[in-house]
C-alpha cells in the first residue's frame, strides 16, 4: 500500500472549502471524477461515526470518521466493502486495505486555503487515484472559488 498526497491551493476560506467537500450535493459533483453518481450516507460527522461511500448501484465501501476538526481536518478509516447497499464481511482481498486512511487537511493561507489530501492506496489503484483525485480536486476548486 502507498500513501498518495495531493495538494491544491484554493482561493476561498477554509469554511467554504469544507462546505464544497462535505455538503452532500457538492460531494456528488467533485467525486464524479471517481464514479458518476457517487454519494455518501452518514448520520452525522463526528468521530466514530460510520459512513457509507456508495455508487448508484449500491457498491462501495464503509468507513468510520477517525478524526474531525471542522473546517480543518477530516480523516476516514476505511473498513470494508459494500455490495447491494450492505456491509460485506472482511475477506482476504479486503484485508489488504482495511484500516487504510484518507485524510483532508485545510490550511488557511493569506490567499485562501491549501488543501492537502493523503490517501492510502493499494498498488492496483494508484494510477486510477492519481488521475481521479487531480480531476476531482480541480472541480472542487472551481466550486469553492465560485
Amino acid at each position: 500500500m502507498q500513501t498518495l498526497v495531493f495538494v491544491i491551493q484554493i482561493n476561498a476560506t477554509p469554511a467554504k472549502v469544507w462546505n464544497s467537500l462535505w455538503d452532500s450535493e457538492n460531494y456528488k459533483k467533485w467525486t464524479n471524477a471517481f464514479c458518476a453518481g457517487s454519494y455518501y450516507t452518514i448520520e452525522r460527522f463526528s468521530e466514530g461515526s460510520k459512513v457509507h461511500f456508495l455508487s448508484p448501484n449500491g457498491s462501495g465501501m464503509y468507513s468510520v470518521v477517525d478524526k474531525i476538526i471542522e473546517n480543518k481536518l477530516l480523516i476516514f478509516r476505511h473498513l470494508g466493502e459494500l455490495n447491494n447497499f450492505e456491509e460485506q464481511p472482511i475477506d482476504e482481498k479486503t484485508k489488504q486495505w482495511s484500516n487504510a486512511l484518507e485524510g483532508y487537511e485545510l490550511i488557511e493561507t493569506e490567499t485562501g486555503t491549501t488543501l492537502e489530501v493523503k490517501v492510502d492506496t493499494v498498488d492496483e489503484y494508484v494510477d486510477f487515484m492519481n488521475k481521479s483525485f487531480v480531476l476531482g480536486l480541480q472541480e472542487l476548486k472551481k466550486m469553492a472559488e465560485s
